[in-house]
């Protein structure tokens, strides 16, 4: 497969991953502010919003839950955190902002497992 149609499959598997994800939390009562928001440090794929909390959403996919997770290093990490630190600037509290930033795992069968408040400790 060229590199570009395996760039293309890559993005359409990540949108639609972001798709189910985003629909898990709809579901659950939560409010799309931004897809896709590019801060500083890089890219935070969904920012919601319910009862007045912001979650910033890191999608991650791959063949298993373990292996989506292991797609996620310190440096990708610490750029997330930096574009979120960016995003609570456009909020009226800022850095005060009720937050959390969660990592939703999606497999090859399209299962998502959502890991509250994952970068908590980092």
């Amino acid at each position: 497969m060229s590199g570009r149609m395996s760039g293309l499959t890559s993005y359409l598997s990540g949108k639609a991953a972001e798709d189910s994800v985003l629909n898990a939390y709809s579901a659950q009562g939560c409010r799309l502010l931004c897809r896709r928001w590019r801060g500083p440090g890089g890219e935070i794929d969904l920012v919601l919003e319910n009862a007045g909390e912001v979650i910033f959403v890191e999608v991650k996919t791959s063949r298993s839950f373990a292996e989506a997770a292991s797609h996620l290093s310190r440096r990708q990490i610490a750029r997330l955190l930096a574009s979120a630190e960016a995003a609570l600037g456009f909020f009226a509290k800022g850095s005060l902002t009720p937050m959390r930033f969660d990592v939703a795992l999606v497999d090859r069968a399209g299962r998502i497992d959502v890991i509250p408040n994952a970068l908590h400790a980092a």
